[in-house]
């Protein structure tokens, strides 16, 4: 395992794709079942929700996007660290090494509304991969 790398706080962020039919149901189960908090609702069709240890967003698959309940319905992947600046430091080790470790689409790091800081890449297999900070979230 290599020591250069800045440290994560682990995989706690999941983001889904849940059907029209399944959202509201899905809310209620994070919210009520899982005891989630909600830390942001930009819209009717997105929410963010937070335990303190984790974070899960749910989306509203649009329509024209078929989910397949018998696969995964996986947006994307979320490696969450500890501060703004460990995503900027992420940012510029995965951008040095996109080449070597066969990454794309290596995207600018941005600051969202809800005060955490983000970018994503794909992984060499093409899965969506987001390094991420989220204020609320608890190391």
């Amino acid at each position: 395992m290599p020591t250069d790398a800045p440290p994560t706080l682990g995989l706690r962020h999941l983001a889904l794709f849940i059907p029209d039919s399944l959202f509201d149901r899905a809310r209620r189960f994070y919210t009520e079942g899982m005891a989630m908090a909600v830390d942001w609702q930009p819209d009717p069709d997105n929410i963010y929700l937070s335990s303190g240890g984790d974070n899960v967003a749910l989306h509203r698959a649009a329509p024209e996007r078929t989910i397949d309940l018998s696969t995964s319905p996986l947006d994307h992947l979320g490696f969450c660290v500890a501060s703004a600046a460990d995503v900027e430091a992420w940012h510029a080790r995965l951008s040095a090494g996109a080449e070597t470790w066969g990454l794309r689409d290596v995207g600018a790091t941005k600051r969202h509304r809800d005060d955490s800081t983000s970018f994503y890449f794909r992984d060499p297999a093409g899965h969506l991969v987001q390094i991420i900070h989220i204020p609320s979230l608890r190391p």
